[in-house]
């Protein structure tokens, strides 16, 4: 598609990036059940509902969308793609200052351009484990005076987010009217900052930062494991005690590695 240029007056030449990988888990003990979990995942996550998600996202932080590219995979699988560009609005009963933004905000102030917002799902199970896991890939790159970290709850919140990963990097440099180089406009030692309270009191969290270059890394795990929501095509009353221990164990097992980015030793515990 061919577009007229776009004009660059007085850009902000910072570009934001915030990587989020989310994973959703569920036990399926039978191959039927596994089959339709990913089934329901795909119809859940299709590439439709997703550019709706980022269609939102678009929206929070007050962009506008060029191009929409958006793909479903057999067997399983979408993928989409959003290049948006610059709008500006007027932000409206913003506190001066405060750094954490609401998971879905009326109007934001935004100057973006050669910007992009993209989502990647994979599906996948394996039939000795009876675990089936979702992980959706999401990337939201932004120049301009605006942060993607504007939409951070809003993603967490569009998925069943067991476990999230989370990089957020500034790059480049912009100058002022002076000449001076700034190569980092807005205040910020933890991605935590911009998550609501009620984001922070659901998951344990660990930070990895790299305050001098501007690198912050968070990684989220769901403290409570409500057996319902993790069993697909059955409930816990059908199932004894024990064999909702074992599920649970399993469940933990590998929340727990996928956290920890490490396989465990059979029996170990996963301490969290």
């Amino acid at each position: 598609m061919v577009s007229s240029k776009l004009k660059l007056h007085g850009f902000n030449n910072l570009t934001k990036s915030l990587s989020f990988n989310i994973y959703d888990v569920c036990y399926a003990k039978t191959a039927e059940q596994r089959q339709a979990y990913i089934e329901y995942i795909d119809e859940v996550y299709n590439a439709e509902r997703l550019t709706q998600i980022l269609t939102q996202v678009s929206e929070i932080i007050g962009a506008n969308i060029l191009n929409i590219a958006r793909q479903d995979y057999e067997p399983q699988g979408a993928s989409v793609t959003i290049l948006i560009a610059e709008q500006e609005l007027v932000e409206k009963d913003r506190v001066e200052g405060d750094p954490a933004p609401g998971p879905l905000p009326e109007t934001v102030l935004a100057h973006l351009d050669k910007s992009h917002i993209t989502v990647h799902t994979y599906p996948e199970s394996h039939p000795d484990q009876g675990v089936s896991t979702f992980r959706a890939d999401i990337d939201v790159s932004t120049c301009g005076v605006i942060s993607p970290l504007k939409a951070l709850n809003y993603l967490i919140h569009s998925f069943d987010s067991d476990i999230v990963t989370i990089d957020y990097r500034v790059r480049g440099f912009t100058r002022d009217v002076e000449g001076h180089k700034h190569f980092i406009d807005h205040e910020i030692n933890s991605i935590q900052n911009y998550m609501t309270e009620d984001t922070k009191q659901q998951y344990h969290m660990i930070d990895v930062n790299v305050y001098q270059e501007h690198i912050f890394h968070t990684k989220m795990l769901l403290k409570n494991l409500e057996l319902d929501n993790y069993l697909f095509g059955e409930s816990a009353d059908e199932l004894s005690p024990e064999e909702q221990q074992f599920i649970k164990r399993q469940l933990r097992r590998e929340m727990g590695e996928i956290f920890y980015g490490r396989n465990m030793e059979p029996g170990q515990e996963v301490s969290l």
